[in-house]
């Protein structure tokens, strides 16, 4: 009986023992094919570890334990499988193919006297950084690596205090461009094919899902049902229905927006690039947005497990005014910077790393500002001056940010209106530089050739630019034709001074397109029509004009920055762009 109990055990704990190892082994397997959860069995390991390296197409994650960091002889690599899309176009595609090779992280401290001085580091406090510190340089393979290190270095209160560390250097590299799945783009996409596109993108197109649950989640799809359950308004004398797609639902989702929407404002980072507002000029969009942002007490909460959204505050005027090194054609260390910047957000909180940035948001009026954000922030809800279709707009994701050049920073308003109709005695305006390839097309056709066209290039200068805002209030319609980008301070100028804006920018999604009918208010020119120029603008009838004259004037609050925001304003209006992204590409 002793014999047969014996044997009994050995059996049974055999069994009990093949029994684990069937079930490590599928704990393995699924650790290589789980989209949402890449290295959940390396989590359970080590709770200190957090995912910093960029989002490429290889989609290598580098696991580092920032504790202890200096004593490690090796960093632990993982492969893991990003839940993320290809854009390709206008169609919203997996990635078909992944590779899976590692990649080793380079790590090259250069010399300082081969590095530029100007360079300010992400991380730490708020107030200006001192001279020690170790920038970007190119390296032979055409990769960047940023170690910035930075002897007194004063992180936020919220994480404990000030910290000392003599030894810290972090260092990353610029991933490479996604090797995409292209498929053909249109030439030109129209207004009314854009205004397709974002139906089906907020019908279809949805953000990652998030690795953790959160009430957050629950809220932003409650909202989506009740804006799509929107009650009809039939009256509402803030608000007048032809200049919008459907304004039930703007009105809804703006409703929601004042009664829920919490924003996490980041402290993190060094000034000038983050937390300097620049308040003047065509880029100040961006500036009042910051600094109306971090002033907001109605919106902004300091307990980020409540946030809908979260801020990442920097500047990208500020970026290049800071790190671009005159006459070098390369934007690569300021790509490096808001790479080194994400990654240390990344790891002092979790909340990057629950959604993969898709609940995180930034406000860009830069024309380089796409390009800088591709890449590490491509799953970031973009705020953009340069919205452009052919440069990686995504609709239903990104928005589109009104440019507005501000002369007063005291009295963003001044001058604001235009005159009556009878005292409109210009039938189309434009001045400009010669910027880009469309404006030297419009004066070679329209420069001195009709009386009725006031086209010239760049007029002389006036006290206050008075010549120029004088012709844009007695003109009928104002002609915003591109620059070198598809963007232009003269779309919000039009509407700013009552003047009709004819937009010639094929590509150009207009600003708040996700709530505005630009067609009712604006006349859209395709580049290739600019010969047929003054025919086009006089075959509107007269009735015509006079509604989209009016129409004008009731969607000039909208374009309007307060010193104190004022319902419906510029400020309430972007973030509303970016609430209303974030609310239908939520996923549950």
């Amino acid at each position: 009986m002793g014999g047969d109990f014996l044997s009994m055990f050995h059996l049974e704990t055999k069994r009990l023992i093949w029994l684990i190892g069937i079930t490590f082994s599928i704990i393995l397997a699924f650790q290589y094919v789980e989209p949402n959860y890449g290295n959940v069995l390396l989590s359970l390991f080590s709770a200190d570890r957090i995912p910093t390296s960029s989002e490429s197409t290889d989609t290598n994650v580098t696991i580092l334990n920032h504790a202890n960091f200096t004593d490690e002889l090796s960093i632990q690599k993982a492969n893991a499988t990003i839940d993320t899309v290809s854009i390709t176009g206008f169609v919203l595609e997996p990635i078909l193919s992944q590779n899976k090779s590692q990649e080793k992280v380079n790590s090259y401290s250069p010399s300082p006297e081969n590095a530029p001085t100007n360079l300010s580091p992400p991380f730490g406090s708020t107030t200006n950084v001192g001279p020690n510190i170790t920038t970007a340089v190119l390296s032979n393979d055409d990769n960047i690596t940023n170690s910035i290190k930075n002897e007194s270095f004063s992180p936020s209160s919220q994480n404990g205090g000030n910290v000392q560390d003599k030894s810290s250097s972090i260092s990353s590299t610029v991933p490479k461009e996604r090797q995409e799945i292209h498929v053909p783009i249109k030439e030109v996409t129209t207004v009314s094919e854009m205004n397709k596109l974002l139906l089906q993108s907020h019908a279809s197109y949805r953000s990652m899902k998030p690795r953790w649950f959160s009430n957050v989640d629950q809220e932003l799809l409650q909202a989506r049902s009740e804006i799509e359950n929107a009650p009809i308004v039939k009256n509402d004398p803030n608000l007048y229905g032809p200049i919008y797609h459907n304004v039930s639902m703007f009105k809804r989702s703006y409703e929601l927006m004042e009664e829920r929407l919490k924003v996490y404002v980041y402290r993190e980072g060094a000034r000038p690039i983050l937390h300097s507002p620049f308040l003047t000029g065509i880029y100040a969009s961006e500036g009042w947005f910051m600094k109306l942002m971090e002033a907001n007490k109605r919106f902004v909460t300091k307990n980020p497990k409540k946030a809908h959204l979260f801020y990442l505050p920097f500047s990208s005027r500020m970026l290049e005014e800071a790190l671009y090194v005159k006459n070098s054609h390369s934007h690569k260390n300021l790509i490096q910077y808001l790479h080194d910047y994400v990654d240390m957000i990344a790891a002092r909180h979790s909340f990057w790393n629950r959604t993969g940035g898709a609940d995180h948001f930034l406000v860009g009026c830069h024309d380089w500002a796409p390009s800088e954000t591709k890449l590490r922030l491509a799953n970031c809800i973009r705020s953009l001056c340069n919205a452009d279709v052919k440069e990686g707009f995504v609709f239903g994701k990104d928005a589109s940010l009104p440019e507005t050049y501000v002369r007063n920073a005291q009295i963003p308003t001044r001058d604001l209106g235009g005159n009556s109709f009878s005292k409109k005695t210009t039938l189309a305006f434009f001045a400009g530089s010669m910027h880009g390839y469309v404006r030297p097309i419009l004066l070679k056709h329209w420069e001195n050739k009709d009386p009725d066209m006031k086209i010239f290039g760049k007029l002389p200068n006036s006290k206050g630019n008075s010549n120029y805002i004088h012709y844009m209030k007695s003109s009928k319609y104002c002609i915003c034709a591109k620059g070198y980008e598809v963007n232009s301070p003269r779309v919000v100028e039009a509407i700013f001074y009552e003047c009709v804006p004819v937009i010639i920018s094929d590509n150009f999604v207009p600003p708040f397109f996700e709530v505005l009918d630009w067609e009712s208010f604006s006349v859209i020119v395709l580049e290739k029509d600019i010969p047929n120029l003054k025919n086009i603008l006089l075959s509107i009838p007269e009735k015509r004009y006079l509604s989209m004259l009016m129409r004008v004037k009731k969607v000039q609050k909208h374009f309007l920055w307060n010193k104190n925001p004022v319902k419906y304003d510029i400020f309430h209006m972007i973030l509303h762009s970016i609430w209303y992204n974030r609310v239908f590409s939520a996923t549950s």
